[in-house]
Parts: C-alpha cells; sequence; structure tokens
C-alpha cells in the first residue's frame, strides 16, 4: 500500500498542493504534520512509522518534508529497510523500492558519515594544535574570583553553624553549588553540628 506523509512548517502554510501530488501518485491513506522540521514531536510521522507494514511505501513531496537533518533521514531509511518498508519521494531521485533509488540514497548516507568524520578530524586536529601550543582544551581548572569570594563567605557562614538553605539564598547559589564551593575550601560538611538543612 502507498501511505502519504505532508508536512508544512506553520499553520499559515498549506498542505494541498503536498496531498494533492500524493493522491495523484495513488495513495490510500494521508499522514500529516504542521510544525518545523527542526521539532522532534511530529504525531503524523509517529503514526505512520506505527502503521506501515511490511511492502508498504511512504511517499512524500519532498525528503526535507520527513526529516530533520540528514543524519535523521538516514536513521529513518534505515529503520524502514530494515523492516521492509519503501521512501518514495515524488521530487528528488529516492525510490529505495528500486536499485537506483538505493544506490542515490546510500550515496547521501555516505556523505552524511564523510561531513561528520571531517568534522570530527577538525576538531581533533584544532585541539592537537592548541595543545601543542601550550593550551588546554575545555575551562580552566578551579573557581573564578567571583566563585572562590563566595567560597570564602559559604565557608565561613557554614563553620559558624548557618544552615545550608540560608547560605544558599544569602549567596544566590543552589545548595549543590554551595557544598562544591564548601568541598573547595575544604570544609568538612556535616562536621558542625550545630548546621541545619
Amino acid at each position: 500500500m502507498l501511505l502519504g506523509y505532508a508536512r508544512v512548517s506553520t499553520k499559515d502554510q498549506n498542505l494541498d498542493l503536498q496531498l494533492d501530488a500524493l493522491d495523484l501518485h495513488g495513495c490510500k491513506r494521508f499522514f500529516t504534520d504542521t510544525v518545523s522540521g527542526a521539532k522532534t514531536a511530529r504525531p503524523g510521522l509517529d503514526e505512520i512509522l506505527k502503521e506501515a507494514r511490511q511492502k508498504d511505501v511512504i511517499v512524500i513531496w519532498k525528503l526535507d518534508r520527513l526529516g530533520r537533518s540528514l543524519k535523521h533521514l538516514v536513521e529513518l531509511v534505515a529503520e524502514l529497510n530494515q523492516r521492509d518498508i519503501g521512501l518514495r519521494s515524488l521530487n528528488d531521485p529516492i525510490d529505495t523500492t528500486t536499485a537506483q533509488g538505493r544506490l542515490v540514497f546510500n550515496i547521501f548516507a555516505s556523505l552524511a558519515e564523510f561531513e561528520r568524520e571531517i568534522i570530527r578530524e577538525r576538531t581533533n586536529a584544532g585541539l592537537a594544535a592548541a595543545r601543542a601550543r601550550g593550551r588546554v582544551g575545555g575551562r580552566k581548572p578551579g573557581l573564578s574570583e567571583d566563585a572562590q569570594r563566595k567560597a570564602r563567605i559559604a565557608a565561613s557562614y557554614y563553620e559558624e553553624g548557618m544552615p545550608v538553605n540560608q547560605i544558599a539564598k544569602d549567596l544566590d547559589i543552589s545548595k549543590a553549588t554551595l557544598y562544591k564551593y564548601l568541598r573547595c575550601r575544604r570544609v568538612e560538611i556535616g562536621k558542625y553540628v550545630k548546621h541545619k538543612s
């Protein structure tokens, strides 16, 4: 069975063009979404993936109507292939029910993997070059000057027996941050019996 999937990004846009084309192509059922392509939650897509059965073909107007990214498309097509479900795009040379369509899609998938590898190599080369010049990536170890000041105050208050909730409120920090500051100041947590949470 041919199952049609159509998506527009906003309520101002119209699904009619896509639905008419899918109808002319012979789709028997239609699933739609009105949501940005970047959004993860797409009820129509979830429903068509749930309803599709072996040997069915999902038909779309264009590839960009289906996947959030090339990576997402590759993952979707891999899932469909495992379930023996085809994918056909009316305006792209993609039809995974044919050898040529599978070849084109595999080229897309290879390009996506190649792009990821290039990004990974550039990142690693940049980090290696920075290390060679004595720079290390990531945050500088330790606390900022403001955090060090708050840590000194927090340690003092804590040792005086002020409750942690009050210290955190006075310093405008979370309790987790307060405990981190106390550890940085090497304050033994729980030592001060007057202290109350």
